[in-house]
Formats: structure tokens, C-alpha cells, sequence
């Protein structure tokens, strides 16, 4: 089946508060995804009238500068040609902007251009993150049975190789593959057997999504070594071309 993948644009207004633009640094990573990387032009004059300079990065899992993924969950020191002070996401969701201060020991500012709304990411914030995906790792060595979430959309996040690694990693406990187009939350409630899940997909999935999730739900790469080899693989040495 021959599929082709087109970038959506998201129709909002990104006129950053006065508020916002007051409290950022000088130097200012900025980030955004997909749906508004159309808007990153305005976004950027606005820092700059503002008298901010403005810090494009782009990674290897990036198409665009300034493009963030929900894999994007790492260090931007190495890929950026410039120190920065900040960084600023631009759309909704909490994962991001605790991602990027949680990897980049740098205040992480988000404006949500669809509620109008700002947030910083705080150190507490992070820390609280933090603990409660220790906890739901500890759950993981402890648990029996395990659900593993595999969403088989095409283009999507999906390792299935990896995935069907675990039951020799851990052959003490007993791994349910749910295999579906896209993570049905709700429908997990239909599995209570499970003690906790592993995700295959977005990485943000246990930080935004956890609250929809009835149990405690852990990446993939924190439960398997030769995955997460695989992804350094794959990312290679930053910096190097």
C-alpha cells in the first residue's frame, strides 16, 4: 500500500504575550512541531524585536530546524552552533518544555497558541516528573504480567523487533503484545490483568499521556538495552556530520 505523509498546517495565532517575551533570556533556543513550523518565521521576528536572539537547532531525527519530536527527548548542547541561556516550545502539552529542562539544565518556557496560555518549566516540576517514572520503572521489575503497546500505523513509532525481545530479557514475566492503529487508552481498561505497560510508540506517551493510562507505563529503551543501543546507533556521534 503506497502511502504518502503531508504536513498539516495548524491555523492559530502565535502572537507571543508581552508577559512571556519579558521573563525569556537573551539567547533562546526555539522549538515548535510540525503543525507550526509554518509560523516559526513570525515566532522568531517577535523574539527578535523583543531584543532576544534566537537559536535554530536541528537534530538528526528532525526534518526542520527547530522542529521537535516526542523522541526528541535529549541534550541539545551538541547540535546547537551557539550557547543558549533558554528554550521556548511553542504548542501545548507539558512534556516538551519539562523534556527540554529536564536534558538541557536551562529554563524551559511553552506557549500554547491554542489556549492562550504560558508555562514555565519549574526544577520541582521536573524532579516530581522524574519520581513518578522511577516509580512506574520500579513497577516494571516487580510486575508479572506486562501489556506492550504496538501501534502498527504506517510511518508511525513502532519496534517490534525490539518489543519481541522482552519475554527473552525477562523471562520471568509474561508479555501481552496489544497491537493497534492507535494507543486506545480507555480501551486498556480492558486488560486489568496487566500489572503495567511498555510503550513502543512516542516517547511523551508516560509524561502527557499517563494520566489516561490505568497503570504505570514505561519506554521501551529504559527496559531494553539492545534498543537503546540501537538508537544511539542510529543517532550517531553529535556534532559529527
Amino acid at each position: 500500500m503506497k502511502v504518502t505523509h503531508l504536513r498539516v498546517d495548524a491555523d492559530a495565532d502565535v502572537t507571543l504575550p508581552a508577559s512571556l517575551l519579558a521573563k525569556i533570556p537573551g539567547k533562546v533556543a526555539l522549538f515548535t512541531t510540525a503543525q507550526l513550523l509554518s509560523k516559526y518565521e513570525k515566532l522568531a521576528s517577535q523574539l527578535k524585536a523583543a531584543g532576544k536572539t534566537v537559536i535554530r537547532i536541528k537534530t538528526p531525527h528532525t526534518r526542520e530546524p527547530g522542529q521537535l519530536l516526542g523522541c526528541n527527548l535529549q541534550p541539545f548542547k551538541d547540535y546547537a552552533e551557539e550557547e543558549f541561556d533558554a528554550c521556548l516550545y511553542i504548542g501545548d502539552g507539558q512534556f516538551h518544555p519539562l523534556a527540554l529542562r529536564w536534558k538541557n539544565d536551562a529554563p524551559s518556557f511553552m506557549y500554547d497558541p491554542y489556549a492562550k496560555e504560558e508555562y514555565e518549566a519549574s526544577a520541582e516540576d521536573v524532579e516530581r516528573a522524574k519520581k513518578k517514572y522511577r516509580a512506574a520503572i520500579s513497577a516494571f521489575q516487580i510486575a508479572e504480567v506486562i501489556g506492550v503497546l504496538i501501534p502498527h500505523k504506517a510511518g508511525g513509532q513502532t519496534y517490534l523487533k525490539w518489543a519481541l525481545e522482552l519475554p527473552r530479557l525477562y523471562p520471568d514475566k509474561t508479555f501481552i503484545n496489544l497491537v493497534d492503529y492507535n494507543v486506545d487508552f480507555q480501551g486498556l481498561e480492558d486488560f486489568p490483568f496487566c500489572d503495567v505497560f511498555v510503550n513502543t510508540a512516542c516517547p511523551r506517551i508516560p509524561f502527557d499521556d499517563a494520566l489516561k493510562l490505568p497503570r504505570p507505563v514505561v519506554n521501551l529503551e529504559d527496559v531494553s538495552a539492545s534498543f537503546y543501543k540501537k538508537q544511539l546507533l542510529a543517532v550517531g556521534t553529535p556534532g559529527k556530520k
